[in-house]
């Protein structure tokens, strides 16, 4: 693909997004930066959420892994189902009685400072780590398909997408959010389905033989029932479903959008048409990556080592013709911003309610505060991605879920504790508990074969939310405290 022209399309598009920002964010104050005044159409929450949801990880690592784990991550999907249930019945109306702003706030009201600190903590870490290593894809393909040809270094290229975030979120945050993840999301998804076109169109197959084409081969596999393996149905649909209730009704990100709903109702009707597009988008992925894999067979390309190498490989290298290329760059691009955009307005969020206590300071004072906190996860962005450069080695997506079911095990014993109990909790121990459970679950998945003969998967966030359950029932104390 030509430099010049993938670079102008990718300022284009930039244009675009900066020009959305300037109209969102007229008028716009910390009030609006945070819960873009509750006032969002509930059907631009639910299509941009898919954005924020899917990521580049998504978009590079899902159609990918189809080489090494076939269809199985659409056990994970069905398991999505089940937690974003959890999330429309039980946990967002509690955040919407509460009327949060952050959702952690919660953890303060239930148990106390250090509890609410906590859990904070562990969600700053796990965001910043997440959407690093989500942004991390797409500055990759960016390095190879532009700036590598004009001699710029990857931590320039790191610097240049993470100062265009910065500049469309600064001011309007999560309003302006709704609208471009709206936007992206379209690109996102466009991208996919017209990849999937081209690649037919390539193979000279209609929609009916290349149903029959995807079918007919071993990769495409949905259900494991051995239960040996690490993607048995059973461990992934379970792990789906609590990696659904963490990573989104646990996390301020997605929720901080579900938030800006007009009312509980709005952001429930939300939750369920997300859940519809999730699982049509997804199985396209799925489906993207067996056709690349069946274009490689009949074309003779070898599969590159590292899986998430492959969709950019053919669809940069020009094997399906420009508009697959400029498809691709567009798609990726978009999945990635979709969800680091939101993930720098979400973590700035937090670290101003949660840890400054913003809203105590007047207006004037909480701008200039929330413009130094957002640049500086900006910097922490570009540490994080840098340090991903020389540590990656597997497919993103599942290390991802594996650094997730460390880091956000914690928050899911927090929040089952106070939910499904009225024990009180010797609160300024809660940091020590939720420290050494994700310490003992690691040596537990390490030594599992060894042990017990057993092999984790990412069932290893139920298992860390097991023993911080456990540890919160070491600290209860002998009352037991009434609902708030």
């Amino acid at each position: 693909m030509n430099a010049y022209l993938a670079l102008t399309i990718l300022l284009g598009y930039f244009a675009v997004l900066v020009a959305v920002s300037f109209y969102t964010s007229r008028g716009a104050d910390t009030h609006t930066f945070f819960t873009a005044n509750k006032q969002s159409p509930w059907y631009l929450v639910a299509f941009g959420m898919i954005g924020t949801s899917l990521s580049g990880v998504t978009f590079i690592s899902v159609p990918g892994n189809v080489s090494t784990s076939q269809f199985t991550y659409f056990q994970v999907i069905l398991g999505y189902l089940v937690g974003y249930f959890v999330i429309a019945t039980v946990l967002m109306p509690m955040y919407y009685r509460l009327n949060l702003i952050s959702i952690y706030t919660y953890l303060d009201k239930r148990f106390g400072f250090w509890s609410y600190k906590t859990g904070a903590g562990f969600f700053l870490l796990s965001r910043t780590v997440g959407s690093a290593g989500r942004m991390f894809i797409a500055v990759q393909v960016l390095q190879l398909a532009i700036f590598d040809r004009f001699g710029i270094p990857f931590e320039g290229t790191v610097v240049f997408a993470i100062l265009l975030i910065w500049i469309y979120t600064f001011k309007g945050g999560v309003k302006t959010i709704i609208i471009t993840d709206t936007l992206q999301t379209f690109f996102l998804v466009t991208a996919v389905f017209l990849t999937v076109f081209l690649i037919a169109k390539q193979l000279n197959l209609d929609f009916g033989s290349l149903w029959t084409t995807v079918q007919s081969k071993s990769y495409s596999k949905v259900f494991v029932w051995d239960w040996a393996p690490k993607n048995n149905f059973f461990k992934d649909f379970v792990s789906g479903a609590f990696i659904a209730i963490v990573m989104t009704g646990l996390d301020q990100d997605l929720m901080q959008k579900n938030l800006t709903c007009k009312n509980i109702g709005e952001a429930q009707k939300n939750i369920l048409w997300f859940c519809v597009v999730l699982v049509i988008v997804n199985f396209a992925f799925l489906n993207l990556g067996a056709l690349l894999l069946v274009y490689s067979e009949q074309m003779g390309i070898a599969i590159p080592a590292k899986s998430d190498d492959l969709y950019p490989m053919l669809a940069l290298g020009n094997h399906f013709g420009p508009i697959a290329a400029i498809t691709f760059l567009l798609g990726i691009t978009a999945a990635t911003y979709a969800s680091s955009d939101s993930a720098l307005t979400a973590l700035t969020t937090s670290f101003c309610i949660d840890f400054l206590n913003i809203e105590s300071y007047p207006e004037k004072q909480r701008q200039r505060i929330k413009t130094w906190v957002h640049l500086m996860f900006s910097f922490l962005f570009l540490l994080v991605i840098i340090l991903f450069k020389q540590l990656n080695s597997q497919s993103m997506i599942r290390t991802i879920f594996d650094l997730a079911g460390y880091t956000y095990g914690p928050l899911l014993g927090l929040y089952t504790f106070g939910l499904y109990t009225k024990w009180s909790v010797k609160d300024r121990y809660v940091p020590f508990v939720c420290l050494a459970s994700p310490l003992v679950t690691y040596i537990l998945v390490d030594h599992s074969q060894e042990w017990f003969n057993y092999t984790f998967g990412f069932e290893k966030l139920l298992l860390n939310g097991l023993l911080t359950f456990g540890g919160l029932l070491l600290l209860k104390k002998p009352e037991r405290e009434l609902s708030f």
